[in-house]
């Protein structure tokens, strides 16, 4: 099964939209809360990471029987050093961000947290690649 959705750079009020779709229909297809739980902590973190830092992107999702393999790609200012942004507590959100509660820091990790597997490929100035996989049979 295949699932696109496109986010509005800036646009706080859809931040969690597509993660909240997608959430519903895991739980539709009977996957484990545990095994959703963690899907959507880690895409819920890429989504708003586009929104807070990107102008736009698009999310496609694979869902195959025992793996769901989450793709975002945004066009934005790209992350100039990845193992930096990796850290907890590093942020380049914005103070406007920040007040409105986002831009803690913890995205990130939050998705390496969750994720069997995280890539990410960015180019400054050009956008950011991230891809998540989450084994379905995995239950933590």
């Amino acid at each position: 099964m295949q699932f696109e959705y496109f986010i509005s750079g800036g646009d706080f009020s859809k931040a969690g939209q597509a993660s909240s779709q997608f959430k519903k229909a895991l739980q539709q297809l009977n996957v484990a809360p545990q095994v959703i739980k963690r899907i959507v902590v880690a895409l819920y973190e890429a989504e708003v990471n586009i929104v807070a830092h990107a102008y736009k992107g698009k999310i496609s999702i694979e869902l195959q029987p025992d793996l769901v393999t989450m793709t975002l790609t945004d066009e934005g200012p790209g992350i100039p050093d990845i193992e930096k942004a990796m850290e907890i507590g590093y942020s380049t959100a914005s103070s406007k961000v920040r007040e409105m509660g986002f831009g803690a820091g913890m995205g990130l990790s939050n998705i390496k947290n969750n994720a069997d597997l995280l890539e990410i490929i960015s180019k400054v100035g050009i956008g950011t690649t991230v891809k998540i996989s989450v084994n379905l049979a995995k239950q933590e």
